[in-house]
């Protein structure tokens, strides 16, 4: 990571500096004191037009874990002594809208339009954000799942959401039992720009080769034996990934009930 020395430092700014995903949790259960301000703290998060519309699911069943961990493919999911699937919700407002007498079903009902949609998925990242952030500024680890994803249809069938719903990102919180190197950062240079983007690629990627020899030499706990591939490698990677695209994310939004076309 480049040079932080000029950095202004506080708890808040260090917990944000330090953080890393923990995938290895001390089986001790965390008391309802932890997940009371946890909870809190994510519904404080910003939101949209103030609409709230986003729910978070905590799943406590052994069984619900489980699958989980299948639907995600990794066992450590299971064993998390805290874990959340964050849920765009604009359930809960046509709902209330319907108590109003908003006729949902008619071409002028707008919650399940694709500006909803992603207004939505952006309040429960937040919100996911904001939990991460104060977990670990208690001292936990957390680890974001977007793993769970992998088979959408059935984590829609495991947790029973209703139309109007979607799975954005899971969430596993614990007492840390690994303690990973720090992942390293771009450059500013390459992330942050002034006025405008950068008008050349030769402008946009001057530090990529630095980055790429960085990223190189970190070494993942999750596979010791040999290095991290090159940010550009994992690039090129994902790029041509078929894993979730919009062909799998707009059948599964309709039949949820969202119109993205919208």
């Amino acid at each position: 990571m480049g040079d932080m020395s000029n950095l202004l430092h506080n708890a808040t700014v260090d917990t944000l500096l330090e953080r890393r995903s923990i995938r290895k949790f001390k089986s001790k259960p965390l008391g309802d004191d932890v997940i009371e301000t946890l909870e809190t703290v994510a519904q404080h998060a910003a939101s949209s037009q103030f609409l709230n519309d986003w729910s978070a699911i905590r799943v406590t069943d052994p069984a619900a874990k489980k699958r989980l961990a299948e639907i995600g493919g990794q066992p450590y999911i299971a064993t998390a002594p805290l874990l959340y699937v964050f849920v765009l919700d604009e359930h809960r407002n046509a709902a209330i809208a319907s108590t109003k007498g908003v006729d949902t079903t008619s071409d002028t009902f707008t919650l399940n339009g694709s500006y909803r949609y992603s207004q939505a998925q952006n309040d429960a990242v937040l919100a996911l954000h904001a939990m991460e952030t104060a977990a670990y500024s208690l001292g936990l680890g957390c680890v974001i799942l977007g793993s769970l994803l992998n088979d959408v249809p059935a984590l829609i069938d495991l947790l029973n959401l209703p139309e109007y719903t979607y799975p954005v990102l899971g969430l596993a919180i614990g007492k840390p039992d690994q303690d990973p190197a720090l992942k390293p950062r771009m450059p500013r240079s390459m992330q942050f720009f002034e006025n405008e983007y950068p008008s050349n690629n030769e402008t946009l990627l001057a530090g990529l080769q630095d980055f790429d020899e960085e990223v190189h030499r970190y070494y993942d706990l999750r596979n010791t034996e040999r290095p991290v591939d090159t940010f550009s490698d994992q690039i090129a990677s994902n790029a041509v990934d078929p894993g979730v695209t919009s062909k799998t994310v707009a059948p599964n939004a309709k039949r949820q009930g969202f119109r993205l076309e919208r």
